[in-house]
């Protein structure tokens, strides 16, 4: 436990939960996506539900998939912001089964097309919980700086993306590993102890089968966050 886990987020408040946790999984998921937003369709669950108006938490989703961090004052413009960034959005009651109460699903895509599917829970004092990109599980909390790769189900793939990595001279802390089916789409969750430079994600970029990389600094690394 640090001091962040102590007295909480620097933030732009109402609510550590509602506003800050909300704004951070807007940020992720635009990383997660690979370029500026055009479109989010945001259903909401729970108190989520409940309070998304009154606690900010709409404006803290569209001010983190504009790019705004919790304590960015813009947050409680965001909705005009988006309108100037040509980022349409809308909000729906989303039915969920058996989720934290704080919980959203997210559909957003970008200039190029490109889309995806997160579901993902504010947990509370600012922590979150990124559940599934489309429909793979992930469980990215955002504490440990981490490798996100969409790629094809392919023999020896887990190990050419090792290879890189050690290539680096960075350990790996924890990986998680999920997939549609064999030889379908899949997704490997990567916690590092250090740092990722742009070359290692370049690298890893150019690997066959390989779709999408995003590098999310944690919080506090002077490193900054990247997609590929």
């Amino acid at each position: 436990m640090d001091m962040f886990d102590i007295i909480g987020p620097i933030m732009i408040g109402p609510s550590s939960s509602h506003t800050a946790g909300a704004a951070r999984i807007g940020k992720i998921a635009r990383l997660l996506l690979g370029g500026e937003p055009v479109e989010a369709k945001i259903g909401l669950w729970g108190s989520f539900q409940k309070t998304y108006q009154g606690h900010g938490t709409d404006r803290a989703l569209i001010g983190g998939l504009l790019g705004m961090d919790v304590d960015d004052i813009r947050l409680r413009d965001s909705l005009h912001y988006a309108q100037q960034a040509g980022l349409s959005s809308m909000f729906y009651n989303a039915r969920l089964r058996n989720v934290h109460p704080n919980t959203v699903v997210l559909d957003i895509t970008n200039a190029q097309g490109r889309s995806i599917q997160l579901q993902a829970a504010s947990v509370g004092g600012g922590e979150i919980v990124i559940q599934s990109v489309d429909g793979l599980e992930t469980g990215i909390s955002g504490h440990a700086n981490t490798l996100v790769m969409m790629y094809k189900d392919t023999p020896g793939m887990i190990a050419m993306i090792s290879g890189q990595v050690a290539a680096s001279r960075l350990n790996i802390a924890t990986m998680r590993v999920s997939r549609s089916s064999a030889g379908g789409e899949a997704m490997v969750t990567l916690e590092l102890d250090g740092s990722a430079d742009t070359a290692l994600i370049e690298r890893l970029s150019q690997l066959k089968d390989v779709y999408h990389v995003s590098y999310l600094a944690a919080r506090g690394d002077a490193s900054p966050c990247t997609e590929s």
